[in-house]
């Protein structure tokens, strides 16, 4: 496990980094699918292992993905990292080389996680199991059955529901089986999974990691001896991202630190300001108070996000009302950028999923998530009391 002696925004910015000849600060961007050889013995030592070398993109051997694998193995405390071309894609390799015996999927996730887990790998005959929060007492009896993975987010995806890293762990673990948290929402500045007992970590880093809302791309960082295994899987089923994508991420890992601090504070201000408003139900964030994982989230993680749900008293309609009158905030699926973001969950993350799965998750229409991002947080609350006089 990578533990450097050095803070998180040190490393954020130098860890991975190679020396350019030419004098550039960070690593260039090898824009190159191959890379040449003096002579067939020196091919065939990076081919067969024997020295570390570039050889092919699509396989990762790549200075600058390789440059940002070291980056995103050390700002997560992992000894290797992979990168692929999108969360989605780190998630289907994940699965296809370390689930075959079976998968639970614990909490809410991704709507794409959901319809992966449900349609395609189970479609290859793998056990998936689905259990909500309330459903943890009967984790051992699926554990029993001998699944190789335990797969979980959080805080979760829309709901922001908290759950023990550290215990799951142990009871994974006491059964053979491995414990993967997709961490997108909280970051590597807001928790760290592996220092808790978890085995890998996946991005989609087209999120906060990339911070921009400009790349597409995916992580999963942990053990060489986990990473080994699912290299292959990447590289044969051609998930790998660009050389000009690599770079762009280790760029934007350099200000990950600044740019998350500041969200956290907008997005706690924010959210006390909407807890207090007479046409809100509810506000699902971390760091309130009254926010049910709020003490378990305060033993786990560092800082609490720029994510949020709030939950009005309206329906379906008039909370699309509410959407529709944004001024600052824009309607997209998508999180983790400079420009604060809403969307519906109903008619967007979670659209897929059917009626009925949505109401047993908690899902409703009358529910709002925020990605806050890096204006004003007195602006942002502004367009938000403004928005809801509509209704």
């Amino acid at each position: 496990m990578n533990e450097s002696a050095h803070g998180l925004s040190t490393r954020c910015v130098h860890d991975g980094e190679i020396t350019d000849p030419q004098g550039a600060p960070h690593t260039p961007i090898y824009n190159s699918t191959t890379f040449v050889f003096e002579d067939t013995k020196s091919l065939l030592d990076v081919v067969e292992g024997r020295k570390p070398g570039n050889l092919y993109t699509r396989y990762g051997l790549n200075p600058s993905i390789k440059s940002l694998e070291s980056k995103l193995a050390s700002i997560e405390f992992g000894e290797a990292a992979l990168a692929f071309s999108s969360g989605m894609a780190s998630e289907a390799a994940l699965f296809l080389a370390l689930g075959r015996r079976g998968i639970v999927c614990i909490g809410d996730a991704y709507g794409g996680t959901l319809e992966l887990l449900d349609d395609q790998i189970r479609s290859l005959n793998i056990p998936v199991y689905f259990l909500l929060g309330s459903d943890l007492d009967r984790l051992d009896a699926l554990l029993d059955k001998g699944v190789d993975l335990v797969f979980l987010e959080t805080p979760t995806n829309p709901a922001l529901e908290i759950f023990d890293i550290r215990d799951l762990a142990e009871r994974a673990h006491k059964m053979g089986a491995l414990l993967v948290v997709d961490n997108t929402f909280a970051t590597p500045v807001n928790q760290n999974p592996l220092l808790l007992g978890a085995d890998l970590v996946v991005h989609s880093a087209t999120k906060y990691l990339g911070g921009h809302s400009d790349i597409t791309a995916g992580a999963l960082i942990g053990p060489a001896s986990l990473i080994e295994k699912v290299g292959p899987w990447r590289k044969n089923l051609g998930q790998m991202l660009a050389p000009e994508t690599a770079s762009l991420l280790s760029r934007s890992l350099r200000t990950l630190v600044p740019r998350v601090k500041q969200q956290n504070e907008s997005a706690s201000a924010i959210a006390q300001a909407l807890a207090r408003h007479p046409k809100v139900q509810r506000v699902l964030y971390p760091g309130l108070p009254d926010f049910p994982g709020h003490a378990l989230a305060k033993r786990q993680m560092s800082g609490f996000g720029g994510m949020m749900t709030m939950e009005l008293d309206s329906d379906e309609t008039g909370t699309r009302k509410v959407a529709d009158s944004f001024r600052i905030f824009r309607i997209a699926p998508s999180l983790g950028g400079a420009e604060s973001l809403c969307t519906q969950p109903v008619t967007t993350t979670h659209h897929g999923l059917p009626e009925m799965e949505r109401q047993r998750r908690g899902i409703t229409g009358s529910m709002i998530r925020f990605s806050i991002g890096f204006e004003d947080a007195s602006d942002l609350i502004a367009d938000i009391e403004q928005a809801l006089k509509s209704i």
